[in-house]
């Protein structure tokens, strides 16, 4: 008997619209240390990317900041976003059904941001305990998208082999670390007209779409497995 495939989610995007609530944090807190950024930035230049890589950006654009004062002004960004997480936070659409769906399907969470942000942002929409022990944060794996390093330390440590895997990403960091791992990847693209899923990946633009697409990956592997009358 063929094992389900293993569906690996980003968090931010995917499963949850924490990025505007993140883009917002992050803009007064860039633009407080003296480096000007805007919510749309994100959006449009930084959507999925690690924070000290976002920095690293702007301070080549803007100029350095003091280590100790970043490290400060992170740690109360993140504070408030919590905060926010806990009180604002909605679930992408079509995300909760495509997880009661897909219920038999081993599932784990593959996010650059920290476990304590993807623990609340899990909890906010009542997704407590629904992917543990399965989350895995660049923080804790010390790699992050689009490194596939991310994406292969949680098959690895879920059991599965890269090709038993299926990644579902919003962002293109994560979509091109996926590929890379050589995973199946399915890019949810919220952003058609501005945005291009890469060569291999497939694209859905809702999440309410991603049952129907597992079901026919699923498929697809079952006839390929399939002893043909030559072989018996």
């Amino acid at each position: 008997m063929t094992r389900p495939l293993c569906l690996l989610f980003d968090c931010d995007g995917t499963l949850v619209d924490s990025e505007p609530l993140l883009a917002d944090e992050m803009a007064t807190s860039l633009t407080r240390l003296g480096l000007p950024f805007q919510a749309s930035d994100y959006v449009g230049e930084f959507r999925g990317a690690r924070f000290r890589n976002i920095v690293a950006v702007l301070e080549s654009r803007h100029g350095s900041v003091d280590p100790q004062r970043l490290a400060e002004s992170e740690t109360r960004m993140r504070a408030n976003l919590n905060r926010r997480l806990e009180t604002e936070l909605v679930p992408i659409a079509g995300a909760l059904e495509a997880l009661e769906a897909l219920a038999d399907h081993p599932c784990g969470v593959v996010s650059n941001g920290p476990e304590n942000k993807i623990r609340t942002s899990l909890e906010a929409i009542g997704l407590t305990g629904r992917f543990d022990p399965y989350l895995f944060s660049g923080y804790s794996a010390n790699c992050w998208k689009p490194d596939p390093c991310l994406y292969l330390h949680a098959a690895s440590l879920m059991g599965y082999d890269a090709e038993e895997c299926v990644a579902i990403d919003d962002a293109l960091v994560g979509v091109k670390a996926a590929l890379n791992a050589g995973m199946t990847v399915v890019h949810l693209n919220r952003f058609p007209d501005a945005e291009e899923t890469p060569e291999g990946a497939i694209m859905i633009t809702s999440m309410y779409q991603l049952p129907t697409v597992i079901g026919q990956l699923a498929s697809a592997r079952d006839m390929q497995r399939r002893p043909t009358a030559l072989s018996r």
